[in-house]
């Protein structure tokens, strides 16, 4: 088997447990950014639930755009790995290159939805510690947040599993 064919396979399996005992996102919030574009972003509700897996993990989090502008998450960085963009649509887990931040609207990464895959940690994270990220945009300024670990069974207590992102 070709280690990159079943890497996606991987690392779905690896993440299952994971995201199902995961929700959307708590109360930490982030900083926030603005484009040329009059997207205005925001980021919070952050967090890793405590990954089973020493080398992957899942984070969770909410873009909001206040401003008038649509704007595109385009990629994260982590000095703690590797890190992707992944939607799922009906049940099924596939990397993307880009998500959609609608004017006035937001994008969601919960448990079961669209998420950040965190592969080849240098370091499995461990509750109480936090994983810097760097969110970029094709319009909007960079974001840096600090996303805590939670422990693996957290549950946000905020309602923002009721959100959805286009």
């Amino acid at each position: 088997m070709s280690g990159r064919r079943t890497r996606p396979a991987l690392a779905a399996v690896a993440v299952i447990g994971t995201l199902a005992l995961a929700g959307c996102g708590g109360a930490d919030s982030g900083t926030a950014a603005s484009g040329a574009s009059g997207a205005e972003l925001s980021v919070g509700a952050a967090y890793i639930p405590q990954p089973v897996s020493a080398s992957m993990a899942a984070g969770f989090l909410t873009i909001t755009n206040e401003g008038d502008s649509d704007d595109e998450l385009t990629s994260v960085t982590s000095g703690a790995g590797d890190v992707t963009v992944h939607e799922t649509v009906d049940g099924t887990m596939k990397e993307v290159d880009r998500l959609k931040i609608p004017a006035h609207g937001q994008l969601v990464f919960k448990s079961g939805g669209n998420h950040l895959m965190f592969e080849k940690l240098k370091q499995q994270p461990k509750q109480g510690q936090s994983v810097t990220v760097e969110l970029h945009f094709a319009q909007s300024d960079p974001v840096t947040v600090k996303v805590p670990v939670k422990a693996a069974t957290y549950q946000p207590t905020d309602g923002h599993s009721a959100h959805t992102g286009n």
